[in-house]
């Protein structure tokens, strides 16, 4: 009975939530949100096979094990979030995003505008946006970042452009030539949920104190985002 209500009440919640993202975006097609249409028709067909058949012990045993790592890797990547955050960092690195066109997206927009905050509190800090050119974008990434900064005050002297990469890993890999003294604190700019697998990926790659600066994202997109970052964790 309680594998059934907890088959129902998930099943339910991610239906409804795909409706919410789908109607939020315009499109019923995004990419992770046919996540939650296909974890809700899982669920409730779960839950409808649990009134006719008892669950095997063995998949009661995965299904909590998946639960437990789900939440576990959910609180890594909340402190994650955190960490350093209070040094001085010559070099800032912003990470790329989707550019629609010539447009800033909403998850750029974001990093961006909290790259700008720290910019202007701190002078001597240089930013190296990071972001090659990708399907559906008319520049690169990066030129697109680097316009933006531009536009809002900030000297083109100040920023480098790369413009190669295509994942958060080449991002890193790729801003890393640029930075003089990988010893010392570096700021990493993106949306909170993706702070700690960039950090990771950093230290991997050589950055010595590698310091997460978060942006926000839409607050109705947080779970799906969150939830979408586990599974990108996992697989790194």
């Amino acid at each position: 009975m309680l594998w059934e209500i907890i088959f129902f009440i998930i099943g339910l919640f991610c239906l409804a939530y795909y409706v919410l993202i789908c109607v939020s975006l315009r499109k019923w097609n995004s990419t992770f949100s046919r996540f939650w249409l296909g974890i809700g028709m899982v669920c409730v067909a779960g839950e409808i096979l649990l009134q006719r058949h008892e669950m095997p012990a063995f998949l009661k045993g995965i299904l909590i094990f998946v639960m437990i790592a789900f939440l576990a890797t959910e609180g890594v990547i909340i402190a994650g979030m955190f960490q350093n955050q209070q040094m001085n960092c010559h070099y800032l690195i912003v990470l790329g995003a989707q550019v629609s066109g010539w447009n800033i997206t909403d998850s750029l927009q974001r990093r961006l505008d909290r790259a700008l905050q720290y910019l202007k509190n701190h002078p001597d800090t240089i930013a190296i946006v990071s972001g090659g050119k990708g399907k559906g974008e008319d520049i690169t990434e990066a030129e697109a970042m680097a316009g933006y900064l531009s536009a809002r005050g900030i000297e083109e002297e100040r920023i480098i452009l790369e413009k190669r990469s295509r994942t958060t890993k080449e991002n890193l890999k790729y801003s890393y030539a640029f930075v003089e003294n990988v010893e010392e604190p570096v700021g990493i700019v993106s949306n909170q949920f993706h702070l700690y697998r960039a950090c990771r990926y950093a230290k991997r790659l050589g950055y010595k104190v590698p310091c997460p600066i978060a942006a926000g994202c839409r607050p109705l997109l947080v779970v799906n985002y969150m939830v979408r970052e586990c599974l990108a964790v996992w697989k790194m």
